[in-house]
Parts: structure tokens; sequence; C-alpha cells
């Protein structure tokens, strides 16, 4: 799944009574093509949903899409919360045919891109509805053999993941929510600085331009609800979506640029673990004084590539490494003057976990 759009199957039967009928689905579901006999009588319901579907048939370019409007609620024992979404399902042509009408209309105010499900919602109102939690932004991971454009994909999978589970607790009312979909969002930017030397700034133009819109409709003192159903917003993630789903930037790559986005993305990790580790330390070798907090950002972009790089190493090893830096970039925006010599000694003394000049 990438942004909300993903491909599943789906089957759908009715039933005479809001009661479970296994014997209703086609053979092809069930292994063997045979329902396991003891399986009906073992099925509990964990949650329904309840809602109204009003549909319409679209034809956009050749291309034919359901669009589907479901108001409703999930409901899963004492808990329940509204539905109220719109869904595209593309029956027939090219995908882009559905990022087409999505752009269409986001560019109205009162539609935001969304990645919970129903059955999601229903899964967490059944396990007991608890509060989501932040979630940290992980150590990328690829597969062994992953091109650099791979690891690009992988990357800003991982960065749009984060913003929409973020702005979905923002408009929840988490505490500190907010502060985590800027932080994907420049996770977004510095993934697209990080790949530079593969991509050419002009092929993320348009999609750097929106960033800067929504990250400033977002940093003001507006509320979570005008912030993530604005346009600017809505259109922004779309954007990175569409990006990522028919690889915009290819269309601005020479063969000699293919070629080398085809390379390793090991060898292209290791090479840039090594020179942004030589950028921190260059920046804190000595104390700043009152001049830390200039070095904010520089720390920051540094962070999150590691984390896009240290996938390839023993996840324990690169966390500790990256939590030192992670530690003296918390103690520069509180001010703790103390905490941060002592980070900063710390992490100015780090020794390498990834191959490095022939000696790993």
């Amino acid at each position: 799944m990438t942004g909300g759009l993903h491909q599943r199957p789906e089957f759908n039967v009715a039933l005479d009574a809001p009661e479970l009928d296994l014997a209703l689905f086609p053979t092809e579901v069930w292994p063997g093509g045979k329902l396991p006999a003891e399986l009906a009588s073992q099925v509990q319901p964990l949650f329904s949903t309840d809602f109204f579907r009003e549909k319409w048939l679209v034809d956009v370019d050749g291309s034919r899409i359901e669009m589907a409007l479901d108001v409703g609620e999930v409901k899963a024992g004492e808990f329940a919360e509204p539905i109220c979404e719109l869904e595209l399902e593309l029956l027939s042509g090219d995908t882009r045919a559905v990022l087409k009408l999505a752009n269409q209309l986001v560019s109205q105010t009162g539609l935001r891109q969304g990645s919970l499900s129903k059955a999601a919602r229903g899964y967490h109102l059944a396990q007991g509805n608890a509060l989501r939690e932040l979630k940290p932004t992980r150590i990328l991971k690829v597969p062994a053999k992953a091109s650099i454009e791979q690891g690009l994909e992988a990357a800003l999978e991982l960065a749009l993941s984060q913003w929409q589970y973020h702005e979905e607790l923002w408009v929840r009312g988490v505490k500190g929510a907010k502060a985590e979909v800027l932080a994907a969002m420049g996770l977004v930017r510095h993934i697209l600085m990080l790949f530079g030397g593969n991509v050419p700034r002009k092929a993320s133009a348009h999609l750097r331009d929106l960033l800067t819109q929504s990250e400033a409709i977002i940093a003001s003192d507006v509320s979570a609800i005008s912030a993530v159903y604005s346009t600017q917003t809505a259109m922004a993630k779309l954007a990175l979506t569409e990006w990522l789903v028919t690889k915009g930037w290819q269309p601005f790559l020479d063969a000699k640029a293919q070629g080398k986005i085809a390379d390793s993305f090991k060898r292209f990790s290791d090479t840039h673990l090594s020179r942004h580790a030589a950028e921190l330390k260059t920046a804190f070798a000595q104390p700043l004084g009152d001049q830390y907090a200039d070095q904010l950002p520089r720390l920051t972009r540094n962070i999150d590539s590691m984390l896009m790089l240290a996938g390839y190493y023993d996840e324990n090893v690169a966390s500790e490494w990256i939590a030192t830096w992670q530690g003296l970039r918390r103690a520069i925006a509180a001010n703790q003057y103390i905490e941060i010599e002592h980070f900063r000694n710390e992490a100015i003394a780090l020794e390498p976990f990834w191959l490095h000049s022939g000696k790993r």
C-alpha cells in the first residue's frame, strides 16, 4: 500500500440476515478449494460496519472508475466511530486515471487522503480502542540486493506512512502528533536531498513547492482539521503518492542516470553513511557555545539520512549509534548545556558500524 492506494482481493456476497454464511464465498478463497468443516462454528464477529453507500461510475481518459461515498459507522462492542469516506476503485484502465480524478477532488477543500481502512479501524476498536501512540521513525529495512531506486522508493514510502499515521493522530487530538507530521514532511525533503546525486532537483520541483505550502499551513496556528483538510496539504500528500506510484523521477533520467540509479543500495548506503558521519563530526568537533541551535537543521537532516541508510547492519548497534546523536538533538532543542556536552563528546567518539575504507 502506498498512501492509501492499494491492490487487494475483495469478495462481496448478499445476506438475507446479518449473520455470517461462509458457504456463500467462492470456493477459490479456501485452501484446496474446500471450506473447512469446523470453521463456521469457530468464527465470531469482531466488529461490524453499518453504512449507506452511494456510487457513481466515472470515465477518465478511457479508464472506468467507481466512486463510492460511504456514510455510517464501524462498531465493536461498546466502541464505535463514524465512517465518512470517498473511495475510488479502478474497474478498468490505468492507475494514472485514478490519480487524475483524485487530484480533481482534493483541489476542493474538505477531503484528505487517509490510510486507515474500515477494517483497520474495526480491529482497533475490537482491541479496546486504546489511544494510538506516536511512532518514532524506524531504521529503514530493504532487501539485500535492492537498487538505489528501490531504496528511494522504500524511504519515501516510509516517510509517507509516518506522515499519514501522525496526521490521523493529530486530528484525533494526540499530543505531539503535529510535530511528528512536520518531521515526516521534513523527512521527505531529507530523502530527496540524500538521493540528489541520482535524481535531479527539477524532477521533484513541483512536489517540493507543494510541501512548502503545506508546511506553512501546518506550522501556523490553525486547527488540525483546518490544516489537514486544506487543499494545500491534500495536494502535497497526493503529489508524493503520485510521484511514488508513477516513478515521477524517471522521465528526468538519461541513460547514464538510469544505470547509476540501478546500482547497489548497499554500496550507496556505506558511502553515504561515511559522508554523513564525517559531516556531523566536523560540525560538532568543538564546543559551539551559544551556536548549537544553528546546527539543529543539519543534525536533523543527517539523523534522518542515517535512519534511511543503516538497515543493512545489526539493528541494535545501529540504533544505539543513532540514538547518541538523537540525544544530542534533544539536548540542544531543550537548551540543556551539560547534556549537550555529554552527548557531543559521546557522539564524536563513536566508531563506524558500517563498511568503511575496507576496514569492516
